[in-house]
């Protein structure tokens, strides 16, 4: 089974739920020489600070700028979507060593070319997302792990079925 477009699909769950937990995405599918990230996002303070915000608008403005570099974060996000019975443990094994160090001289080029951003602190996340073909004729349910996030698009469902924070030390770790 293939989903068409099913990369840039799972892309856009992604940047979709990321911008719903209170990220802004930067870049898509930023490239260099090295290589490709997939989504670029970066996260100012927490909740708490966005209420302080709106109660004082002004003051918060000031705090904010001052504080920016201080309380932001980047994550340079590798998504991978993929269909049952995938070979890499959905997507899992295909962040080699190798592709780490892709990605990880990517987010330099990115840095260098948005100096503001150099200060701030990096994480790299992976996005594990399932994708399954609608059948009309569903007849069978198997329960799964709840996912995290869900969109459907061209007959085919897509389930945002785990996220790992900094992803490039626990895998490394797990290796």
């Amino acid at each position: 089974m293939h989903c068409p477009n099913s990369g840039q699909l799972g892309e856009d769950l992604v940047a979709q739920w990321l911008q719903s937990t209170g990220w802004i995405i930067l870049h898509r599918r930023f490239s260099s020489r090295w290589g490709e990230i997939d989504i670029i996002a970066q996260h100012d303070g927490e909740s708490g600070e966005a209420e302080e915000q709106k109660e004082n608008f002004s003051r918060a403005k000031q705090q904010l700028s001052a504080n920016r570099t201080q309380h932001s974060l980047l994550a340079f996000v590798e998504v991978k979507t993929r269909s049952s019975g995938s070979w890499d443990a959905g997507g899992r094994s295909a962040i080699t060593p190798e592709k780490q160090a892709k990605i990880w001289r990517t987010a330099g080029i990115f840095l260098a070319q948005y100096p503001e951003k150099a200060d701030y602190s990096c994480r790299f996340d992976v996005a594990l997302v399932y994708c399954q073909r609608i059948s009309k004729n569903l007849t069978n349910f198997t329960a799964t792990q709840e996912a995290l996030a869900t969109s459907s698009a061209a007959g085919h469902k897509f389930k945002l079925q785990e996220y790992i924070l900094a992803a490039f030390d626990s895998l490394i770790d797990d290796g």
